[in-house]
């Protein structure tokens, strides 16, 4: 049996108070206060991961720090945090661990964590990046889009990230443009597009213009503030956000309900999978970095496959050939850490459609 482990966090203190309610009655700088002190904690025993090759069994271990801590608490404190909740999953007896959410940005992207255990680490980012192509592709084309013939911008493209998107993305498109701060770094990717596929791609530092006119954008900056606002986008407008900080603001969510906006894709997994926690998903179904932990593990591939903040397109391409293999597969899109429906995207794309007959 090959076994994994998986890190989670809580995004915000809202994920405390579903565990913990009393909490909701304290200062939430006194629930701060205590969360911190909290040593890591086994979540759950994750049960039925099963390919025709492989099974494996893994858990989900718990690092008590919400995102804004993360992000606002000494870098050094945090990592100690991160470390010892990967020592646990050790202890478990798990050989590859997984770093989700906040766990995979925080430092040098875990690079520090790996040297700082005697297992192999990985962020999932590079089956994160497949899935959100993937799922890019399909949300598109549900919204009516050909991404073929659409507007295409890839916002961030100087970055490893972007740069692998823009790369992948470019082979299926016509009309792409490159938008970030270093013009310079954007031409060279440009320049390397222009030699694989022959397209032809513009460039900008101009974000805010450029999301006006794109109808499908994929955006994977390192910006620590929102750089999409409600009202920089096109109605009918498909947005991919890999970013973590977000760069889509959450006021798009409450205020465009003509827009989707995904974060990548939910993923089903093979076998009679039970995670014994819920979070926010459909039964059997997992965020693409916690497949890829999976898989690695179901390959018996115990290396630190995805870490750094350096990606490569193949990578990606390694990683979905053994997303193959073993079953996995994209079966929906996820917004704002949650499933979205297939009543969510009819809803959209009705609203969409009323207010671009409004503005004919």
């Amino acid at each position: 049996m090959e076994k994994f482990a998986f890190m989670i966090h809580p995004i915000e203190l809202s994920d405390i108070y579903r565990k913990l309610k009393f909490m909701e009655k304290l200062p939430e700088s006194a629930v701060e206060g205590i969360i911190k002190r909290f040593p890591p904690m086994k979540i759950s025993h994750i049960t039925g991961v099963r390919s025709e090759h492989s099974e494996a069994e893994g858990y989900f271990v718990a690092c008590p720090l919400t995102t804004k801590q993360m992000i606002e608490l000494p870098e050094e404190y945090v990592m100690d945090k991160i470390i010892k909740t990967g020592k646990l999953a050790e202890k478990m007896g798990a050989k590859i661990l997984g770093l989700g959410a906040f766990t995979a940005v925080v430092g040098d992207a875990g690079i520090t964590v790996a040297k700082n255990l005697n297992i192999p680490v990985t962020t999932g980012n590079s089956y994160t990046v497949a899935t959100a192509i993937e799922g890019t592709k399909k949300a598109a084309e549900i919204m009516g889009k050909s991404i073929k013939d659409a507007q295409v911008l890839v916002i961030g493209a100087a970055g490893s990230i972007g740069n692998v998107c823009a790369q992948i993305l470019a082979k299926d498109c016509k009309y792409m443009t490159l938008a970030g701060r270093h013009t310079e770094k954007l031409e060279r990717v440009a320049d390397k597009i222009l030699k694989d596929t022959g397209l032809s791609v513009m460039i900008t530092s101009n974000v805010k213009k450029a999301v006006r006119k794109a109808d499908v954008i994929i955006t994977v900056t390192s910006s620590l503030d929102a750089i999409i606002e409600a009202e920089d986008l096109k109605p009918g407008a498909v947005v991919c956000d890999v970013s973590r900080p977000r760069d889509v603001s959450k006021e798009v969510a409450q205020k465009r309900s003509d827009v989707l906006i995904i974060e990548g894709g939910v993923v089903e997994v093979p076998g009679d999978v039970n995670f014994n926690f819920n979070f926010g998903f459909p039964p059997k179904t997992a965020y693409a970095c916690m497949a890829e932990t999976m898989m690695l593990a179901l390959e018996g591939r115990y290396e630190s496959f995805t870490l750094g903040r350096e990606l490569t397109v193949e990578q990606v391409e390694e990683i979905s050939r053994i997303a193959e293999k073993h079953g996995f597969k994209l079966a929906g899109f996820r917004s704002f850490e949650r499933a979205v429906t297939e009543e969510q995207i009819e809803k959209i794309k009705e609203n969409a459609r009323r207010k671009i007959e409004r503005s004919c």
